[in-house]
């Protein structure tokens, strides 16, 4: 098996880097899983991904703030 066809070389694909930014969002990333990203994953993707998430959560919050509000008629 060559260096390129060993699994622990291949970059991080999106769906991997988006559940790992979930886990560490709420703090359950495993200590296994926290390695691989370290070892595979380009922290810039991390950065940016955890961007958007936090930008995501922000704005999915005053909605839902917006929309009690609104049924609450203030």
């Amino acid at each position: 098996m060559s260096k390129q066809d060993d699994p622990d070389d291949k970059p991080l694909t999106l769906w991997e880097m988006l559940q790992s930014v979930l886990a560490a969002a709420i703090g359950v990333q495993s200590g296994k899983k926290r390695s691989r990203d370290f070892r595979r994953g380009k922290p810039s993707h991390f950065i940016i991904l955890g961007l958007l998430f936090t930008l995501l959560f922000v704005l999915v919050i005053y909605a839902v703030v917006k929309l009690v509000l609104h049924f609450a008629g203030v």
